[in-house]
């Protein structure tokens, strides 16, 4: 389409621009960058480009302690991320690229001004600017002192770019959360495309303030949102993940998904279990299945109503929402790992089958016992191993928690905090917030009380989303959680013996939670009672910060971050 251009890259490798050739051939009508983004359709089309999937990676559940993929670690639960490690260099290089069409965007969005107008003109400004700001927060609450620029520049100016100090990106990223908030739709109506709203700006400007521990913007940010009383808490917890759930009232911000398009989630078949043909690989971790609340509000080691060889009796219920509970009909098959279960119901042919989802049958089946729920969709099986379920970057619940966790940090605890917790919880248990004798609503205002509540809350509500691991990067927990070991069941033959026999299925006895909400499963592991499967490392005096990418370093000359 473009035959008369400029090239537009960086230091980084695609924020660069460099005169090319003219080509003086091309007809007059053609597009080109020296005149593009004259009309609402071609300042549409532009934006467009900024949705990719690929512009909009999310942290990995496996990068953290609610996961278990049989005997793996990744770079980081491995500690051997570096400068060329893949997604390091991937997220650097997308989101400096969708810069680079932001910024075009920006500077170019004038050029429409005698044909819209300055409302409609600020709109679309705002709408990139949204995309700009996410893409730093982005960078800066991973690599940390990163490179900003806002404009266009030659080959030359950018390679003489260095990093700047975080807290003037902060502002800057503020700065355009702020504009995007003013000049950005509330919402749109039925008939129009789905884009980033003034309440998105909200919400994403509390996400990265509270990620640099700037609880009042953050607080503050999230109340605007609230109270622009557009979005709401899905109704069903459970349904909200599903490919059926589109556009929910609880998506602040998201992302369409489309098989049709090929614009799909993938890796599907590693979190189905074997019995309807997955391979049950990926799993949610015993930490995480620790965390997890009792119905009274307490965590297992302290409550009475938990029982360690029942463990999915009388928790909340956003454990069996997430985790599938033993003995129960899942994908059309009963899911039991129970070494001597080696047979299984199916629900279609009324009939017992070899039972694939227990290690004494299938040794790869999950390691642990667990299976991941929360999401897993029996669409999946019918189209083939695609699902097309809404990319949610952030929903209203996170609002609600952000806004609780930073006034509480503030320690300005007042029923509007309780109010913003216990709306998340109560949704849970399926009954209004105020009808707090029907759930554990929370009452305590006391400042070390509440952080531990809140954080709990956060890990029960948000696994397998992509949230886990920049809230321990920021509680800086991840040096205590990265360095336990990722714990499973003993092999079936050692399982029988040692567990089942002696009336021990499935926890051989209750681990001890701490302070932070962290499982503690060495008795049961001094005893034999369970086995290591991974061992988890954790480099406390460089993780909290990505590597900037090699490449950067010895091209650019940009400072590598401490101690890689």
């Amino acid at each position: 389409m473009i035959m008369k251009f400029k090239l537009y890259i960086t230091c980084m490798g695609l924020f660069f621009m460099a005169a090319c050739a003219k080509l003086d051939l091309n007809p007059l009508s053609d597009g080109s960058s020296e005149t593009w983004n004259s009309t609402a359709e071609e300042i549409e089309m532009s934006l467009n480009g900024l949705y990719k999937d690929v512009f909009w990676p999310q942290d990995n559940d496996d990068w953290t302690d609610d996961f278990m993929y049989r005997d793996v670690t990744t770079p980081i639960t491995g500690a051997t991320i570096n400068g060329e490690t893949d997604f390091v260099r991937t997220w650097w290089v997308n989101s400096y690229k969708v810069i680079a069409r932001a910024n075009t965007i920006v500077h170019s969005v004038s050029r429409a001004a005698d044909k819209l107008s300055p409302t409609q003109i600020n709109r679309y400004s705002g709408e990139a600017r949204f995309v700009r700001a996410a893409q730093y927060s982005k960078l800066l609450s991973h690599y940390g002192n990163i490179i900003y620029t806002d404009s266009a520049m030659d080959i030359d100016q950018a390679l003489q770019q260095k990093q700047v100090e975080k807290a003037i990106v902060l502002q800057k990223i503020y700065a355009d959360f702020d504009f995007a908030a003013e000049n950005l739709p509330p919402s749109y109506t039925a008939n129009e495309l789905k884009r980033a709203t003034s309440g998105a700006a909200l919400a994403m400007k509390a996400r990265i303030a509270l990620q640099m521990e700037d609880w009042a913007t953050a607080a503050e940010a999230a109340k605007d949102c609230m109270d622009q009383d557009i979005y709401k808490l899905h109704p069903d917890f459970s349904s909200l993940f599903l490919s059926k759930t589109k556009n929910s009232v609880e998506m602040v911000f998201g992302l369409p998904r489309s098989i049709a398009l090929n614009v799909k989630m993938g890796d599907l078949q590693n979190y189905v279990p074997r019995n309807p043909g997955g391979w049950g690989a990926k799993n949610p971790s015993w930490d995480l299945f620790c965390a997890f609340l009792c119905t009274d509000g307490l965590p297992i080691d302290e409550s009475p109503s938990f029982d360690p060889h029942n463990p999915f009796l009388n928790r909340d219920p956003r454990c069996a929402a997430t985790i599938v509970p033993f003995g129960t009909s899942f994908l059309g098959y009963t899911y039991q790992p129970h070494p001597d279960s080696l047979k299984v119901w199916k629900d279609a042919d009324m009939k017992y089958v070899e039972n694939k989802d227990n290690r004494a049958v299938a040794i790869f089946a999950s390691y642990n016992g667990l299976i991941w729920k929360k999401g897993v969709d029996g669409d999946w099986l019918l189209n083939s191993w695609n699902a097309e379920p809404d990319k949610i970057i952030i929903r209203y619940a996170d609002v609600l928690l952000m806004y609780a966790e930073a006034k509480m940090e503030l320690n300005q605890i007042d029923q509007t905090v309780l109010d913003a917790v216990n709306q998340v919880r109560a949704r849970a248990y399926g009954v209004d917030y105020t009808a707090t004798n029907l759930y554990p609503a929370v009452t305590t205002t006391d400042q070390t009380e509440l952080r531990r509540i809140i954080r709990t809350e956060r890990r029960m509500e948000f696994a397998k989303e992509g949230i886990r691991y920049m809230d321990i990067i920021r509680w800086k927990l991840a040096e205590k959680v990265l360095n336990n070991i990722n714990y499973g069941m003993l092999d079936p033959a050692d399982l029988r013996t040692k567990v089942v026999q002696p009336g021990l299925w499935f926890f051989p006895q209750t681990p001890a939670i701490d302070e932070d909400g962290v499982a503690d499963f060495t008795a049961l592991a001094d005893a034999g009672l369970i086995k290591t499967v991974a061992v988890r490392k954790f480099d406390e005096t460089r993780q909290y910060l990505w590597p900037i990418p090699s490449t950067e370093v010895l091209t650019s000359g940009l400072d590598q971050n401490p101690n890689y």
